[in-house]
């Protein structure tokens, strides 16, 4: 487990880090926000520059971030502007969140085929 988990990441950061197109399965996507949990909650415990380097691995995650996020948009079929939900005040993110949780279309819809 641990090792798809880092070669998901590598494969996010360098291949699609610009990648707003296609789409994401739930495992990709899960995995990509569990590593971002983990890191940032390391940083959070790093005595004086840990808010530095959070601040400095948030900015750099930003992108394929959103990008992860709007490939699982498109795997619901859904848009990916829909990412612009988590500007709702308190609720954005729980509802982003939760329309990322169900399972993707099995078929191809306007986005592309499924992912593996």
């Amino acid at each position: 487990m641990p090792q798809k988990v880092i070669s998901n990441f590598i494969n996010i950061v360098t291949g699609k880090y610009f990648c707003f197109n296609g789409r994401a399965g739930r495992a990709e996507f899960w995995l990509w926000i569990l590593v971002m949990f983990l890191v940032s909650a390391v940083l959070g415990f790093i005595p004086k520059i840990g808010a530095i380097l959070g601040l400095i691995w948030t900015l750099a995650m930003l992108l394929p971030s959103l990008g992860v996020t709007a490939r699982r948009l498109h795997d619901r079929d859904k848009s990916g502007w829909m990412i612009l939900v988590c500007l709702i005040p308190f609720i954005g993110t729980l509802i982003l969140l939760l329309m990322c949780l169900p399972e993707g279309e099995r078929n191809d819809n306007r986005f592309g085929s499924p992912t593996n």
